[in-house]
This record gives structure tokens, C-alpha cells and sequence, in this order.
């Protein structure tokens, strides 16, 4: 009979312990719950000087590998998301703009290669198409 109870009621146990533990990560201060709820930000304040997001539709990768001798980088993209070829991309570090490559023809799978016209690369770099 104990171990048919332990059966009933351990499960119970660990689906409730779940349910609070959602609970409180809704409820933490900072999160982005508790920023949506809170309402728009007013133009005063920190979070609306904050960099903003690319949009939806914006053409956005990584900088993978970089040869600063040859002056040219790797860049990853999303899977069905490729720039076209003489595509030319800002560089991004930290929000910055801090260089400017064009795609070239060289592609595999979701990398492709791109010439540095501008500044520098380095590995973890954002590439945008704006």
C-alpha cells in the first residue's frame, strides 16, 4: 500500500515543485516578463536609449573565421537566409559599427566567404544588411 502511495504522490510532488519554480522565474524582478508587464518605457528612461534590435526581416549573421592577412572573413547565416553575391554588409561588435565586407561567390552549406573593404573582423562580430 506505501509503495502505491509513493507512486501517486512523488509525481504530484515533482509536477507542483515545476509549477512554483515557473512561478517565481515570472515573478523575479528584471526579467523580461516583469518588463513587458510593467508597461512602455517613458523617453526618459534607461531601457528607451537602449541600441535597438534588428527587424524581422533583416539579414543577420556571425563572423566565424577571419584571415586579417588576406583581408577577408567567413560569415554564418541562418539556414535559407544567404546574402547575394557583391552584397555589401556592416560589421557590428558590441552595437558599433566597426567595418564593412562584400559577399563573394564562395559558399558551403550556411557559411559563405566575404571580402573586408572597411575596419576589421573578428570572430563573434555581428553582419547586417543595414
Amino acid at each position: 500500500m506505501r509503495r502505491i502511495a509513493c507512486w501517486l504522490v512523488i509525481p504530484g510532488v515533482v509536477f507542483l515543485a515545476g509549477c512554483a519554480q515557473t512561478e517565481r522565474a515570472i515573478q523575479k524582478p528584471g526579467t523580461a516578463a516583469s518588463r513587458a508587464s510593467a508597461g512602455p518605457a517613458s523617453p526618459g528612461s534607461a531601457s528607451a536609449s537602449a541600441p535597438a534590435a534588428a527587424p524581422e526581416n533583416a539579414l543577420v549573421g556571425k563572423v566565424v573565421m577571419v584571415n586579417t592577412r588576406s583581408r577577408f572573413a567567413v560569415l554564418n547565416f541562418p539556414i535559407g537566409q544567404m546574402p547575394a553575391a557583391d552584397q555589401r554588409l556592416h560589421v557590428y561588435r558590441g552595437g558599433l559599427k566597426v567595418g564593412e565586407v562584400k559577399v563573394g561567390g564562395w559558399q558551403r552549406d550556411d557559411n559563405i566567404v566575404a571580402d573586408i573593404l572597411a575596419g576589421d573582423c573578428q570572430i563573434g562580430d555581428e553582419v547586417w544588411d543595414r
